[in-house]
């Protein structure tokens, strides 16, 4: 007999409510390894298991690469299945990451985003997810506690659709939203089971582990049995990734207006916006950042500034033509406030895209990089205010090739 989980609200850390969100999605198959800040999820969910009798596979292993081979393995064998990692976790496992995505197996990773070696800390930070960016999982990020278990939710529905069939990370930053404490509302479980597709009973349909029905999987493309040459169809096997990449916008949108319907709550799709109608600048911020822009908006609102705010909620796959529709109806210039550094390519990662995105447009808006909160360091909501400040100015003055600007920066460039 399925356990039913009851309608409630808890005051809970990030780490449990992503447990719970497993719990929820009534994952089969779980492997963990610690890792601060992740590792309370992995210790919840064994609690989940010992102590309140869950019926999930739990395994512990040696590493985090072990982490991934085992769950690449489950996966297979057509189970629902479920992990979290940290900083150097995601680096050590980052051979299996290349293993999951071509295998087209609906793998669900959450990320505790943290500084990375050497000069590491344990703080928030996005370089450890952007390093994984072209491994071939999509890849989400969370803003606050209850968008951690909507999206977790929202993966498994994404991932296991026919159309998608891809590994998927839900990110969270490290203590800043693994550890602090919120109030989140949980649902009956029978509005999650009406939200999630049914799994297959003989395994996924194009992957499975089935004695009567005997298959090969991730050899080496050797056409006719001869010499593995360039002609074999590894060509294929990579853009089929791209294909399902694609497809994924649409499964995103649809799954995002599904879980409004049943559970009431707008959490965006690829992006959200806030306040954008009549933006002439708008500040774009993944994670919790994204959160505290809202206020940051609303205070410049009040001082008769048309200003708006974008949660970059999908990374994997980048919202290319959201982003442009904004430029389109009116948004003249995007200040990009990010984690991580694109080293040498003026500014973090998604200020490189967006600029890719805009390269055809005429006229093409101003995109204006700032990199902050690197390594947990904090970044206020006057910060956030005086980008886009900075912006309006940019876009006043018709500044081209601004350069990036760091926020909360010690240092200096000689």
């Amino acid at each position: 007999m399925k356990e039913h989980l009851k309608e409630s609200v808890k005051i809970i850390s990030g780490n449990s409510v992503a447990a719970w969100a497993a719990r929820y999605a009534r994952v089969q198959v779980i492997s963990a390894y610690p890792i601060t800040p992740q590792t309370t999820i992995v210790e919840k969910l064994s609690d989940f298991v010992d102590s309140e009798g869950w019926d999930c596979q739990y395994m512990r292993v040696e590493s985090e690469h072990s982490v991934m081979a085992f769950l690449i393995g489950a996966s297979f064998a057509g189970t629902r299945t479920f992990s979290a990692t940290s900083g150097q976790g995601l680096f050590y496992m980052n051979e299996m990451l290349h293993w999951a995505a071509p295998s087209r197996l609906p793998i669900v990773l959450t990320v505790a985003n943290r500084g990375v070696a050497p000069g590491w800390n344990i703080w928030a930070d996005h370089q450890d997810v952007i390093a994984s960016r072209d491994t071939g999982w999509l890849i989400l990020f969370a803003s606050s506690h209850q968008d951690i278990f909507d999206t977790i939710i929202q993966a498994y529905r994404i991932a296991e659709d026919p159309r998608v069939y891809l590994p998927i990370m839900v990110c969270l930053e490290g203590f800043q939203l693994s550890h602090t404490i919120e109030p989140v509302y949980f649902p009956d479980q029978s509005l999650v089971d009406e939200f999630l597709l049914d799994l297959p009973k003989n395994g996924w349909p194009h992957t499975f582990l089935d004695p009567n029905r005997p298959i090969t999987f991730g050899s080496l493309q050797i056409p006719g049995g001869k010499v593995a040459t360039p002609s074999s169809m590894y060509f294929e096997f990579r853009a089929s990734i791209e294909k399902a990449m694609l497809n994924a916008r649409t499964v995103i949108k649809e799954a995002a207006q599904d879980f409004k319907k049943i559970f009431g709550r707008d959490t965006g799709d690829l992006i959200q916006k806030y306040k954008c109608d009549d933006a002439e600048a708008v500040i774009v911020c993944a994670g919790n950042m994204a959160r505290q822009a809202i206020a940051a908006v609303d205070k410049l609102r009040s001082e008769g500034l048309n200003v708006g705010a974008v949660k970059l909620r999908s990374y994997k796959p980048f919202p290319i033509q959201e982003f442009q529709e904004l430029a389109n109806n009116g948004v003249k210039g995007f200040g990009v406030l990010e984690r991580n550094m694109a080293f040498s390519l003026n500014g973090g990662a998604a200020s490189v895209d967006l600029k890719s995105a805009f390269y055809d447009m005429e006229p093409s808006p101003y995109v204006v990089p700032f990199i902050g909160g690197v390594g947990g360091r904090d970044i206020t909501m006057d910060d956030q205010c005086n980008i886009l400040k900075r912006v309006l100015n940019v876009i006043k003055n018709k500044e081209r090739n601004v350069k990036v600007e760091y926020i909360n920066f010690h240092g200096r460039f000689e």
